[in-house]
């Protein structure tokens, strides 16, 4: 099916050829490849403006024709043909007579010269009028690696080596700690119905658990986690022009967001990702984009829940144990008198040794 490739006018007519060919819809494929249908139906009507960065719709070509057994290479190359990379410098054309060019030339760099000029000071005036005031960064320092190219590729590293506390066993949940801990009487089934019923799950189950390495921010300055159950990309955009984060996401890997950054988040396939905050699982990811200050306010929501139902519990267990030590002393107040009583009585009814016995009739 290579000769569709040639066939068509486009390249995506050619892909939309080879899928209806196949019979396949933009739904089987995207499941097939692991790509988001917007892209697919992007490729298919060769709007190159609404793919990502360069590096991962070349991706997404190859996917696609892979699918549908078209020469992936064939496929890039034309792709690179109709949408090409505006960052490499246009070479000067060999065999052409340039006396025209060359008689033009002063008209020409002036021109441009006036052209460029004029981009300057517009976008010094821009700047100028839309002037703030300084403030610092919610980022310390932007490693290079995170920045954009100038083409608005994405640099993706080499995968790293699993963190040490991968290797950590699970931990082990003494039975009635829980109920403890939460206050609740181990004896009252009711009130154990009621904490099972709370927690659905045991928090080992639900609790964050690495199998990968861990990027971003530290834990102890983190809410929220995103993790991988599948490979996937995920780039973190601050604006429009600058990625913090850009990544071929392994399973198990995870992302650490620092608090209080104003993000968003961007994915090939919200429901490839988990989200877990203040260490517990929450779901996968709502969407493809998501803004980052959501679930950091999520986080900070269920944070401050937590607490209060903590601090209810630890206040009811304190009066239930003021309620208890009050009936016992109670219990033991009216039980004294009841026994001063009952022991003269029992003095009484004993036989004196001295008293004659009554001897039996003859």
């Amino acid at each position: 099916m290579t000769s569709v490739l040639d066939a068509a006018a486009t390249l995506g007519g050619a892909l939309r050829t080879a899928r209806e060919r196949w019979g396949k819809s933009l739904a089987d494929l995207a499941a097939e490849t692991k790509v988001h249908r917007r892209f697919l139906t992007a490729l298919e009507q060769n709007d190159w403006s609404s793919l990502p960065s360069r590096v991962f719709a070349l991706g997404y070509v190859r996917a696609y024709a892979g699918a549908l057994g078209l020469d992936a290479q064939s496929a890039v190359e034309r792709f690179k043909r109709e949408s090409p990379d505006t960052s490499t410098p246009l070479k000067p054309p060999v065999g052409i007579a340039f006396e025209d060019v060359k008689r033009q030339s002063p008209r020409i760099v002036a021109g441009v010269v006036v052209v460029v000029l004029a981009v300057i000071g517009w976008n010094v005036f821009q700047r100028v009028s839309l002037l703030r005031a300084p403030r610092d960064s919610d980022i310390a320092a932007v490693p290079d690696s995170w920045r954009a190219r100038n083409d608005g590729s994405i640099a993706l590293g080499a995968p790293k080596a699993a963190p040490p506390d991968q290797t950590t066993p699970a931990l082990y949940v003494t039975p009635g700690l829980e109920a403890q801990l939460a206050g609740v009487d181990p004896n009252d089934p009711e009130a154990m119905a009621a904490l099972a019923a709370a927690k659905d799950q045991g928090p080992v189950q639900k609790a964050f658990n690495p199998r990968g390495a861990v990027y971003g921010a530290p834990a102890n300055a983190s809410q929220v986690v995103i993790q991988a159950r599948k490979p996937g990309a995920l780039v973190v955009r601050i604006g429009e022009n600058q990625a913090l984060f850009a990544r071929q996401m392994a399973a198990g890997e995870a992302w650490r967001a620092p608090m209080g950054l104003t993000a968003t988040i961007d994915v090939s396939d919200p429901a490839v990702f988990d989200v877990y905050l203040n260490g517990e699982y929450d779901g996968p990811l709502p969407a493809v984009l998501t803004p980052l200050a959501q679930l950091n306010a999520r986080a900070g929501q269920a944070a401050r829940a937590l607490a209060e139902a903590q601090a209810r519990a630890q206040v009811q267990a304190q009066v239930q144990a003021q309620a208890q030590t009050q009936a016992q002393t109670q219990a033991q107040t009216q039980a004294a008198p009841r026994a001063a009583v009952a022991a003269p009585a029992v003095r009484s009814a004993t036989p004196s040794p001295s008293a004659p016995s009554a001897s039996a009739p003859n």
